[in-house]
């Protein structure tokens, strides 16, 4: 395990369950965290809990929907620090409705927050994570980017094309100094899927924590072997998904 001390972690999503999780489990592990998200109120409520545990963290409001945010989010990073050593492109939508009532709004909405900003906000922090010693893309998928569910179309459809493109790029980066990494999660205890799965109960879901812990396994586990994919799944759930 390698200390993150002098590192930069830019945690997308950072606000609210898993992103929030991630942001205060790197933190503790020394990595200066630039928690970005839409909602600035509660991006400043973990920057100040986390520097309160005397570690450092940015807050930086942004919409993933938009690429020239996404643009002046990069910017920013790059001329307050210089660096960036880890992306977490953690932020993500959900819809759940029958194919007949997901109208093509619904489906953009859905692929522009969970395919198109992950993948322009990557493409945009390349040069910085290429110049970094060791850097590391972990991208959050879910179960559905694997398997599929009733009701869950649209979701489905952006959360494989994220595990498909960070495929690609993991080949495209072999040899470099950037790893890419995907975790799949089954129902993890956060106000999305709550609305989703509200017949899950809460003790059957999966803590934010713990998937943060493999977030940072994946940021401080640099030797010669390899986990390129993550399936995590509620413990109810069936084996081998």
């Amino acid at each position: 395990m390698k200390s993150l001390d002098g590192q930069v972690a830019l945690v997308t999503g950072a606000s609210r369950g898993i992103g929030r999780a991630v942001a205060l489990a790197l933190a503790e592990h020394g990595a200066h965290i630039v928690a970005a998200a839409r909602n600035q109120e509660l991006l400043d409520e973990l920057v100040k809990e986390i520097e309160q545990k005397n570690h450092k963290a940015t807050a930086i409001g942004f919409d993933l929907a938009d690429e020239s945010s996404i643009n002046a989010l990069v910017e920013q990073v790059k001329s307050q620090f210089g660096r960036l050593d880890i992306l977490v492109n953690n932020a993500g939508l959900t819809h759940s409705a029958p194919l007949e009532e997901t109208t093509t709004a619904d489906f953009d909405r859905i692929m522009a927050v969970n395919t198109r900003g992950p993948y322009i906000l990557t493409r945009q922090c390349l040069p910085l994570l290429k110049a970094a010693p060791q850097a590391t893309i972990i991208n959050i998928a879910s179960v559905v980017g694997v398997k599929g569910y009733p009701k869950q179309s649209a979701y489905t459809a952006s959360k494989h094309a994220l595990r498909g493109w960070s495929i690609a790029l993991a080949e495209e980066l072999r040899g470099t100094n950037v790893r890419v990494h995907v975790l799949c999660p089954g129902g993890v205890d956060t106000d999305m899927v709550g609305n989703v799965r509200p017949d899950i109960p809460k003790d059957a879901l999966i803590s934010p924590e713990e998937i943060a812990e493999l977030v940072v396994y994946c940021a401080t586990h640099k030797g010669n072997a390899v986990i390129d994919e993550f399936r995590i799944r509620r413990t109810a759930s069936a084996p081998w998904f």
